[in-house]
């Protein structure tokens, strides 16, 4: 199944989101496409052995609209070319790169000119096929985001078209009511006197606001006659039946019935087109602001690397930075890729891609994050990930797909909207004739129709949930936490119970040395170097922890010999010439250590959780170190949080209940599923379901991809397994559990935000429509001016959109 992203140009509502669908959908070989209003972007997944991508922008031009691979083009130098066929290679090359969509190169300026798809192709990429065909590419200046002109383009297009349409429609507006409110009007044109030229006035002033709509009329009707009618069909309908019946007063007039002067509509027409074009480009700059997300992440990348070549410093474009090359980064820069420190100490931001605001301390061998910004040390690292490998690259397409996706409370709308322009225009008639039929005038019913065709408004439909999908998710990228679907960011709010894995997620997951007790007169310095000496070379966790311990404490480790390992006990060395011995109880036993009287004392290091290891000397009990994996300094917090949310707190692990408990209590769960296989945890996950729960499940490791996976929401620490990432709906970059409560946080007041969304979309439909209909003039209230009812139209948009902005001041409750 092939995956392709195409923008949708065209679009004004939900209803035309409906019909991109649908026609998309019909397709033989579509397993399912999806559009996102406020991105106006089509994602489809399709069989390519049956169906092309032409076939796909047949069938969506076919619906009235126009869709487009979101591409880019840019241009490249060549250098090697010498005659045509050179260029013909270059472009056969690049033409083969899976992505590349047109290749063309000039011989003349010798520049290679390519279009392709950023999410499959890089300019590595590029060089490689160029440089296998014989040549050299270099890049040239990088075009500024073509999305973002885009944007931009169209809302300056959107206030040049209000502006020249609100020159025509003010005097046209004072021209037509202004003498039933007592202001003043010239006898030339006042409509008592010289009523022919008072018709002819308001005629050239509607005319060029007419003209500035005209892209109402030729979507509107062309989606009418495709039987997929929109907003813009709505606009096109009322405002074409009020100029209409405006050029049949004039016609009127000007055969001698000068009433009908009285009875004009081009103010309605020009009114309702001028304050519809104000609401788009009202709506066009919020949905600008709704993405701002994606445009901050993508500026947060340097556009250069230093790098070292043969001993000397070179300054190339980020795309030319390949896997293995040692790059540069002075104070106060940021780190073009990520990448493994090997020279120099630094501490480094990384606050915009973790939202952890402490700078973290680097040294050699520590991982680094390209974009994040080096504080104050020069450091030379090594480039691991690059391109479309990196962390940034991930985070912005996880937030892409995310923003693209959407939530299931988003199918009400889109089933309402796929019916609502029809129902609108049926109601609108069936209204208007029925005030005619009751004995008003046909101009009576002409304004009922006018009004009700205007007043309905899809728009708001389609954006309610796009909007706050998008600002919530880029929200949520801006503190650490990667929410990777409409689904996920809907669900994570329904949350009953949490499952915390204990290691890597409440516990560090590293052991370290808690305690060294000391007997019969050995020193805690001389205890901890004797463990260490024996232990040096171990891979077991324990063994790791009581050297890092001593080299801690800067002890210098002491040479030993006779090392024998005991399975399942513990090892014998010789240190000094000492027999040193290093397990537990079992050993001790059985070389006839007598670790009797201090079995209390080991037992309660055991009840805490720790593992106590004895240590023997020459026969004598030294002492006991204890090694515990220690708990994060948030997890405590974290859990109190999840239960004052009502939540409860389940830990699963594969330890011991001793040892599970322990941990458990510190933290203050209650509940325990220990001795748990890693390939039981899933198992788990859906015995805690069928109680009836929504769960969540939170872990780091490859043995919780399955329950991760199994689990309604599953919450990935960022600082785990790739495997584990992958398998979450929700990745927390700094693999802080108190980001869980932000992510269920941000879920709820997202929700929140669309369900006020929804309400105020639903609602202003279902209170305007009737009040439209005449339904207050049926009880002696007033009647709706058409004019008013574009207005509201044109609000009920703007006002969805700036809803959703508000969630732009989230903050974490921490």
């Amino acid at each position: 199944m092939a995956m392709k992203t195409f923008r949708i140009e065209g679009m004004t509502c939900a209803a035309c989101a409906k019909a991109v669908e649908r026609a998309a959908k019909k397709l033989d070989g579509v397993e399912e496409a999806s559009v996102n209003l406020a991105t106006e972007k089509l994602s489809i997944s399709f069989d390519e052995a049956k169906v092309a991508v032409e076939d796909i922008q047949k069938a969506v031009e076919k619906a009235g609209y126009k869709a487009s691979i979101e591409a880019l083009t840019r241009s490249f130098r060549i250098e090697g070319m010498t005659c045509a066929a050179c260029a013909k290679a270059i472009e056969k090359a690049t033409r083969k790169l899976d992505g590349v969509i047109d290749s063309n190169v000039n011989l003349a300026t010798e520049k290679l000119t390519i279009t392709y798809e950023p999410s499959k192709v890089r300019f590595p990429d590029i060089r490689k096929a160029v440089e296998k065909a014989g040549y050299r590419v270099f890049e040239e200046e990088q075009a500024a985001d073509a999305d973002k002109e885009l944007k931009e383009n169209e809302a300056r297009s959107l206030w040049r078209k209000f502006l020249f349409s609100a020159i025509f429609t003010v005097p046209l507006l004072y021209v037509a009511m202004g003498h039933m409110i007592g202001l003043p009007l010239p006898e030339m044109i006042d409509p008592m006197m010289n009523p022919k030229n008072f018709a002819m006035l308001q005629l050239l002033l509607v005319l060029p606001v007419v003209v500035m709509g005209s892209r109402f009329y030729i979507v509107g009707f062309r989606t009418l006659a495709k039987r997929s009618p929109n907003m813009d069909s709505l606009i096109a309908i009322g405002t074409s039946a009020a100029f209409l019946y405006g050029l049949f007063a004039v016609y009127k007039i000007f055969t001698g019935d000068a009433g009908y002067a009285h009875d004009m509509y081009f103010e309605s027409a020009g009114v309702i087109l001028t304050l519809v074009t104000l609401g788009k480009y009202f709506e066009s700059v919020s949905k600008g602001k709704s993405s701002e997300a994606i445009k901050k992440l993508m500026g947060l990348s340097p556009k250069t690397a230093r790098i070292i070549v043969s001993g000397e410093e070179k300054e190339i474009s980020l795309e030319e930075v390949e896997v293995g090359d040692m790059i540069v980064v002075r104070p106060g820069e940021k780190l073009p890729v990520d990448g493994q420190v090997a020279i120099g100490t630094t501490s480094v931001d990384e606050s915009m891609l973790t939202g952890e605001s402490i700078p973290v301390e680097k040294n050699p061998g520590d991982m680094v994050i390209g974009a994040s910004i080096n504080k104050n040390g020069n450091i030379t690292y090594k480039a691991t990930k690059v391109g479309k490998d990196t962390t940034l690259a991930q985070i912005i397409r996880l937030v892409e797909e995310a923003q693209g996706s959407k939530a299931p409370i988003a199918k009400l709308a889109d089933t309402i909207a796929g019916y609502f322009v029809p129902v609108v225009i049926a109601l609108a008639l069936i209204s208007g004739i029925a005030w005619y039929l009751g004995g008003e005038t046909a101009l009576f019913g002409l304004t009922i129709f006018i009004s009700v065709m205007v007043i309905a408004c899809p728009c708001a439909l389609g954006l309610a949930t796009p909007t706050a999908i998008m600002v919530g998710t880029g929200k949520g990228a801006e503190y650490g936490v990667l929410i990777k679907s409409g689904t996920a960011l809907e669900t994570a709010h329904k949350i009953q119970t949490a499952v915390l894995d204990k290691t890597g997620t409440i516990t560090e997951g590293k052991p370290v040395v808690t305690d060294i007790l000391t007997f019969h007169g050995f020193g805690e310095e001389y205890l901890l170097q004797a463990a260490a000496s024996a232990e040096k070379g171990s891979e077991h966790p324990l063994g790791e922890a009581i050297v890092k311990a001593a080299q801690d404490r800067k002890l210098e480790l002491k040479p030993v010999s006779g090392f024998k390992a005991i399975p399942g006990r513990g090892i014998e060395v010789s240190i000094d010439g000492k027999a040193i011995i290093m397990g537990n109880k079992k050993l001790m036993d059985e070389r006839a250590v007598n670790v009797d009287e201090k079995w209390e004392l080991s037992q309660k290091l055991a009840g805490e959780g720790k593992t106590p290891m004895y240590i023997s000397a020459e026969g004598s009990l030294a002492g006991i170190i204890a090694v515990a994996d220690t708990v994060k300094e948030n997890s405590r917090k974290a859990v109190a949080g999840l239960k004052e949310m009502g939540i409860e707190v389940v830990m699963i692990s594969g330890d011991n209940k001793r040892t599970a408990d322990a941990i458990a209590r510190q933290v203050g769960i209650d509940r325990v599923l220990a001795d748990v296989l890693p390939e039981n945890k899933a198992e788990e996950i859906k015995k805690l379901q069928a109680e009836g729960k929504k769960v969540a499940m939170v872990g780091d490791g490859i043995n919780d991809a399955p329950a991760l996976a199994q689990a309604d929401v599953g919450i990935a620490i960022g600082s785990g397994t790739d495997v584990a990432i992958e398998s979450a709906d929700i990745v927390l970059m700094r693999g802080d559990l108190m980001d869980v409560l932000t992510a269920i946080d941000l879920s709820k007041k997202t929700i929140r935000n669309i369900k006020q969304n929804l309400f105020w979309a639903f609602g202003y439909n279902v209170v305007g429509i009737p009040v439209a209909m005449g339904l207050l003039h049926l009880f002696g209230g007033p009647l709706l001016n058409p004019m008013i009812a574009g207005a509201a139209m044109s609000f009920s948009s703007v006002s969805v959109v700036t809803n959703a902005l508000r969630l732009k001041g989230f903050r974490p409750s921490k």
